[in-house]
């Protein structure tokens, strides 16, 4: 059973309990510089200031050589310290904000510290926690991939033959990442307005098919060297975190530019994803069975394992401009077919360097039913049913003011896990 927390303010309902402590970068009107906190509760945890206490490297022999790691600006140098340190870490801190510390005079009974160095969240301004050099996006999302697959090219021909014999992925743009709040504006492209038009005569205008995509993101902490590849079975040691992650989507742009090279601007113009990394020891205990895959493996994707996905319960909220808010998703992080050390395995095959920091996204994930589609393109059918909204308002693809919202959580009362909110909403596209 997790311990208590002396920390005000936890509520049974937090996806930030004891049993998590995820890391991010803050700021603050006291210290706007950004660099490393943790959430617990309401409350961030600034480990910049806890670092200062005469006592840290006693507390964090880990950190010993290290004690200016959590005044960095993003979270790499700790991740590259690997997943051992991680979890000494996490489990310290979880030891200095339970009830029965067995180092009460850190923070619990010393007010001067403690008054400075937890901060309501809602004082504190959230960045990217990572430096992100390489963003590489999957397509592990069996349910997402047949239904589109479904649209485009009928039942029978859904997957595409490669599908279920490797994880099928395309290198995105790390440039247009963002952090949750970060208003998102409309992009510019080459469309069809008239798709039944010989021969096909392209428009410059702004996407009239703005879409989200539901995801779950994974952060590379420890590298591999150019010219070598990591083992499925080792590849847990190469994972930091996860956060959640919507890969906003131009699908008329899209659609228009993706032949023969596969996504472009229809992708590039923005990804968002949750300020809190939670580690991937904090996730241990949600791991479960993954889709089944029917095809024999090639031996360097054979984990040896079956749970090898975490059971995260993920919902996705719409917000229109004038204030109401319907929940239109509702959906697992099981309902992947490939896992994440099958995806790094893959991506270092060839010997590709993964670096400390690197994202890979899982792909859009949607479970079998209407109401588990993670993308308004599969809730709509391709933009020919209307998604119906709370006071008789629809969608089929995103207007300007609308705001998604992406929340993920796992665990019980009291020890949830989770990480927190995803959050964009649409601006009106730029005056070219």
């Amino acid at each position: 059973m997790m311990a208590s927390t002396w920390v005000s303010d936890v509520s049974a309902d937090t996806p930030f309990s004891l049993a998590n402590i995820p890391f991010g970068i803050i700021s603050s009107a006291a210290d706007p510089a950004p660099h490393a906190a943790i959430a617990i509760g309401s409350y961030a945890l600034d480990l910049k200031l806890l670092s200062s206490h005469a006592s840290f490297t006693n507390v964090f022999p880990a950190l010993e050589n290290h004690t200016e790691i959590f005044s960095k600006p993003t979270l790499n140098e700790f991740a590259a310290l690997g997943r051992p340190v991680h979890r000494e870490v996490r489990k310290t801190i979880q030891d200095l904000l339970s009830t029965e510390t067995t180092h009460p005079e850190i923070l619990k009974d010393n007010a001067e510290l403690r008054e400075r160095a937890l901060i309501h969240r809602r004082d504190v301004r959230k960045h990217l926690p990572m430096s992100i050099g390489d963003y590489t996006d999957f397509y592990a999302g069996f349910h997402h991939a047949y239904a589109v697959g479904a649209m485009f090219r009928g039942p029978q021909t859904a997957l595409q033959p490669n599908y279920t014999h490797l994880p099928v992925g395309y290198h995105g743009r790390s440039s247009s990442i963002v952090v949750s709040g970060t208003p998102i504006q409309r992009p510019h492209g080459q469309i069809i307005i008239d798709p039944t038009a010989e021969p096909k005569q392209p428009t410059t205008a702004p996407s009239r098919r703005l879409d989200m995509e539901l995801e779950l993101g994974c952060f590379i902490s420890t590298p591999n060297a150019m010219g070598s590849s990591i083992k499925v079975t080792d590849a847990e040691d190469h994972i930091f975190g996860y956060v959640l992650l919507n890969d906003w989507s131009a699908r008329d742009i899209q659609t228009w530019e993706y032949v023969p090279l596969g996504p472009f601007n229809g992708k590039n113009f923005a990804t968002t994803i949750s300020p809190w990394v939670v580690l991937a020891d904090a996730l241990e205990p949600f791991r479960t069975k993954g889709l089944d895959n029917w095809t024999p493996l090639q031996e360097y994707l054979n984990e040896g394992k079956e749970a090898n996905v975490f059971d995260i319960e993920l919902q996705v909220d719409l917000q229109t401009p004038e204030g109401d808010a319907t929940t239109i998703c509702t959906t697992s992080s099981k309902y992947l077919i490939w896992s994440f050390p099958q995806m790094i395995a893959h991506h270092s095959l060839g010997g590709c360097p993964m670096r400390p920091g690197d994202l890979l996204g899982s792909g859009t994930i949607s479970g079998p039913s209407m109401r588990e589609k993670g993308s308004l393109l599969e809730l709509s059918e391709g933009g020919k049913k209307d998604v119906m909204l709370y006071g008789m308002d629809v969608r089929r693809f995103l207007k300007d003011g609308d705001t998604i919202t992406i929340q993920g959580t796992c665990g019980s009362p009291g020890a949830r896990v989770g990480f927190g909110e995803c959050v964009g909403r649409i601006m009106s596209a730029m005056q070219l």
